[in-house]
């Protein structure tokens, strides 16, 4: 490759890295105000419904087209050439999956204890179909960075799935708008992809090319049902045990729970792993950069994350209403949890980097087989706060010292990590302390967050420093490590 085309190829990669950038940072915001408005509208009990269907959902998206499609993003040669059985795998495979759905949503509804969410499954779970249509365009827009087409696509599927829901919200159609509503949004957001493909979507079977896209798919795709159990686990356990209003009560706290990671650490996620992987020719620079980046992190984050623990009580009362109380006290350790995912994902990006990924898949393993049993004794015990409670223990007794240990083994040892991340993690512990004092001392609600906020602000400035020193010590490892080149 030539200077100018590296520089080309810089340049799209730049250009698609801050189109995704924008593109997440609105579609958050937006997903956070919508959320709001349905949730009013709708109340726990029908969005607890639709918290159900959205698990079935989210589980058979983990790997409905066999994740065949990625091959796109990276076949060496062009990618036309096993474009179109890319797309008849993909749309196959989503149709069988689909198929099983739509038998299968009695049985999964009633053990959720929501038996009248089967309609609202089998309508949602068409969203399956769609996305194994449009997963050979949207590869190749991947492929090509053309993520400014992506992210209208993206915004058309947020905005419009969501002005449908609300619409059909007001007139009383309950958690059925919600699904119509994404199922919409999915439908044009599709029709926009294929627009914006570079070429008409063509079907057609290679033999040989298929061997070869499932062999390289089928692992992918089982690593992505592992992720995904980690991840929700603790949504099925709750439904199962707790029924479909707690469930919607809790997904309601994971999701102001989740602001803080995907607005601060997906961003970081974006960049950190094409970082380290630049310094991989000079291991005590890559350390020294992930601890640069791990410092970072906390400092941006944390302070964040226990700003909502602590303000959880008033925070969901002002925005959501005092029928949906009850999240606070599972917002309370969901965003401690949050601040626990931010530095486990950080990690995971670094040993992805160092091929490190057998001790990625038995650390998700270890931990999905220590929170199944911990979910339900804590659900048991303590119903939705003792779930959560759970799940911050699996975190912080389990998952941290496995990290902890995986990272001494790749020369970074635990005290040399806790040494960056302690500060900001004190800090942040007061941040939430003060949030938590303020809500017990104020009775007013817009007050108390008031306070709470100045305490996190204060809390950044006294961590503004540190982070300039990371950051300048990372922009002084890259700019020698672009001259070494």
């Amino acid at each position: 490759m030539t200077v100018g085309e590296e520089d080309s190829l810089f340049g799209k990669a730049s250009r698609a890295l801050g189109w995704s950038l924008a593109n997440t940072a609105a579609a958050r915001l937006g997903t956070l105000a919508i959320g709001i408005a349905l949730a009013r509208l709708l109340g726990p009990a029908e969005f607890g419904v639709f918290a159900v269907a959205m698990v079935a959902l989210l589980a058979v998206l983990s790997f409905n087209e066999l994740g065949v499609s990625l091959a796109i993003v990276r076949w060496p040669g062009d990618p036309k050439e096993i474009a179109p059985t890319v797309a008849t795998i993909s749309v196959a495979s989503s149709c069988a999956i689909y198929a099983g759905c739509f038998l299968g949503a009695p049985a999964f509804a009633a053990a959720m204890g929501a038996p009248g969410a089967t309609g609202v499954i089998r309508l949602l779970t068409l969203n399956v179909v769609v996305n194994g249509l449009v997963a050979v365009p949207a590869a190749l827009l991947q492929r090509g960075f053309r993520q400014d087409r992506r992210a209208l696509a993206d915004q058309v599927n947020n905005w419009g799935g969501a002005l449908v829901s609300i619409g059909l919200a007001v007139t009383g159609m309950g958690a059925m708008s919600l699904a119509v509503g994404r199922l919409a949004g999915a439908g044009a957001s599709a029709v926009l992809l294929a627009w914006a493909a570079p070429g008409p979507l063509r079907f057609g079977f290679d033999p040989a090319a298929a061997r070869a896209l499932l062999r390289f798919g089928l692992p992918l795709a089982g690593s992505s049902v592992v992720l995904f159990a980690a991840g929700s686990v603790d949504q099925l356990v709750v439904g199962h045990l707790l029924g479909p209003t707690a469930l919607g009560f809790y997904v309601l706290a994971f999701n102001l729970s989740n602001w803080p990671v995907t607005m601060f650490s997906q961003p970081v996620r974006a960049v950190a792993p094409a970082a380290f992987a630049r310094l991989q020719h000079d291991p005590p620079a890559l350390r020294r950069a992930f601890l640069s980046t791990a410092g970072l992190l906390a400092g941006l984050t944390l302070p964040v994350c226990l700003l909502l623990a602590g303000a959880a009580g008033p925070l969901v009362r002002l925005v959501y209403g005092t029928s949906w109380e009850p999240a606070a006290a599972v917002l309370l350790w969901l965003a401690v949890l949050g601040g626990f995912r931010i530095m486990f994902e950080l990690v995971y990006d670094y040993f992805v980097v160092l091929a490190r990924t057998r001790a990625v898949f038995t650390v998700q393993v270890v931990w999905l087989a220590a929170l199944v049993p911990a979910l339900v004794a804590g659900a048991r015990l303590d119903g939705l706060a003792g779930a959560a409670v759970a799940h911050v223990l699996v975190a912080a007794l389990v998952v941290l010292p496995l990290y902890l240990r995986e990272l001494r083994r790749a020369g970074i040892p635990a005290l040399r990590f806790l040494a960056r991340t302690a500060p900001p993690a004190l800090l942040a512990a007061g941040v939430g302390l003060a949030a938590w004092s303020a809500h017990v001392l104020i009775p007013a609600d817009p007050i108390a967050l008031a306070v709470a906020g100045t305490a996190a602000l204060a809390a950044l400035g006294l961590l503004l420093r540190p982070m300039r020193t990371a950051l300048h010590g990372l922009r002084t490892m890259e700019a020698a490590d672009a001259r070494a080149v």
